[in-house]
């Protein structure tokens, strides 16, 4: 799927474009005049038609003229997983994305999971508390577990997906 952008002017007089390459946007704009004939310098770049999480990741960095390059990029080569691990950090966790961002710079540990007791379950299941004997396994208490996790761990949806994240 495509991902088509708008780039709305700020100059009320002006008329705005649509785009959907960092090409097809730099023509347009330089064209850009308002009905005095000036020139068009500054635009509120809008997301109009796309994925669910390119949408998510728009509005987690803020998409505006400076970083369109970048965005454009980042929808074309990042799969899911990696658009995932930036809306968290920039959307959610105070990391900032600039252009010489490494993915392996955000400190994060996200899980896909449902819930914070979800999440406990997982948990428990991959042996973080240790070997549990069967018949102590219908003792845990997962809510109590999860509300722990809740100390550290945040949930949210982001496009569709349920996960558990925590900000380190």
């Amino acid at each position: 799927m495509t991902t088509t952008l708008h780039a709305q002017p700020y100059d009320i007089s002006a008329t705005g474009f649509y785009f959907e390459t960092t090409e097809q946007y730099a023509e347009r704009a330089a064209k850009a005049v308002n009905d005095y004939g000036q020139g068009v310098e500054e635009f509120e770049i809008q997301f109009i038609d796309g994925e669910n999480i390119d949408c998510e990741l728009a509005k987690a960095i803020g998409l505006n003229q400076a970083n369109i390059e970048q965005f454009l990029d980042c929808v074309a080569d990042w799969e899911d997983p990696e658009k995932t691990n930036i809306i968290i950090a920039v959307g959610e966790c105070g990391y900032t994305l600039g252009p010489e961002t490494d993915l392996n710079d955000f400190d994060l540990d996200i899980h896909e999971a449902g819930s914070l007791r979800e999440l406990a379950e997982q948990f428990v299941d991959d042996g973080l508390f240790g070997e549990i004997p069967e018949p102590l396994q219908f003792y845990i208490d997962y809510d109590a577990i999860a509300r722990d996790l809740g100390v550290e761990y945040t949930e949210t949806e982001i496009a569709g997906m349920s996960v558990v994240y925590a900000c380190r």
